[in-house]
């Protein structure tokens, strides 16, 4: 567990002496504060309904701003150390490479709390001046976390398995992408859209913002997360031999 985090001490460091967790921050906090200003302040578009008030949207259009602001996060994680060539260094360090990856993916995970914790400024003031259920917006917060950590995996994957930090990001937001927007396919019939539906980050997501937690939704994204970290594992073992 020392190597673990020291690794993810490192990479957070690493986070707040670039611009990345700046570029992260200020992108997520600006982008979901024009979706709540024009869902809550524009009187044609204000989703309240008789004093009521609800979150649903708002989490929704985060949710696709994680789409693209997460894969920044991750694109340095692996690419970075092999265009800088220090993961050579880091590979021959007393450490393993399970301890490797977990350590980049908690120091991630650490960059996501922050970025989710500056946005509850729009829950309270939902719930200021509106009487919304606060169960549905905090099953929609512990979806959001699901779902970020969810693709947090998939860029580590991904950027495990590039050298171009660039490259690393763009496969990563058009996977996402994909995995998203398949669940518009899940309207097929038969057994195509049941498949498709079970793929789908949306599909999942969004029982969460309707305040639904189910078995299901939530050993879906922990699938996610336990299949990439095992497979960035491998990527990063199968590197030592190239």
């Amino acid at each position: 567990m020392k190597n673990i985090f020291a690794i993810c001490a490192k990479e957070i460091q690493t986070y707040f002496v670039s611009p990345v967790a700046y570029i992260a921050l200020v992108t997520f906090l600006l982008g979901s504060g024009c979706f709540f200003t024009y869902f809550y302040f524009i009187p044609a578009s204000r989703f309240q309904y008789e004093g009521s008030a609800t979150f649903q949207p708002a989490s929704y259009y985060m949710a696709w701003l994680f789409v693209l602001v997460l894969p920044l996060i991750t694109m340095r994680l692996f690419a970075e150390e092999k265009r800088l060539r220090t993961i050579e260094l880091l590979m021959t360090s007393p450490v393993t490479d399970t301890q490797v990856v977990v350590g980049k993916y908690l120091a991630s995970l650490v960059l996501l709390g922050i970025l989710v914790l500056g946005s509850f400024f729009y829950p309270f003031y939902v719930m200021l001046y509106g009487n919304p259920d606060p169960g549905p917006i905090a099953a929609g917060y512990i979806g959001l976390l699901l779902l970020g950590a969810a693709i947090l995996s998939i860029g580590l994957l991904l950027s495990s398995m590039s050298s171009n930090q660039l490259v690393a990001a763009l496969t990563s937001i058009i996977t996402i992408f994909l995995l998203w927007l398949i669940g518009f396919a899940s309207q097929t019939p038969g057994t195509l859209g049941k498949v498709f539906g079970s793929l789908s980050l949306m599909e999942h997501y969004q029982d969460f913002t309707r305040g639904i937690i189910t078995s299901t939704d939530t050993v879906y994204f922990l699938s996610i997360i336990l299949v990439c970290l095992y497979l960035t594992v491998k990527s990063v073992e199968s590197a030592k031999w190239r």
